[in-house]
């Protein structure tokens, strides 16, 4: 083998284990994102039910 075969090899090796952190990093962050869009939108049903719940027993005090 020649130098610049060791050298592609090397470089090959080093951009698949980059990549593999770029990627999980980005479903991290994806999935992140995900979770608290799915937070916000549990909350604002909870909230809305709530909210019309103490409505109901407002009314009939």
């Amino acid at each position: 083998m020649n130098k610049g075969t060791i050298w592609t090899i090397v470089g090959v090796v080093a951009a698949i284990v980059i990549a593999w952190f770029l990627v999980n990093i980005l479903f991290s962050v994806l999935a992140f994102v995900f979770k608290l869009l799915a937070v916000a939108v549990v909350a604002l049903i909870v909230f809305v039910i709530l909210r019309v719940i103490f409505s109901r027993r407002d009314t009939e005090v």
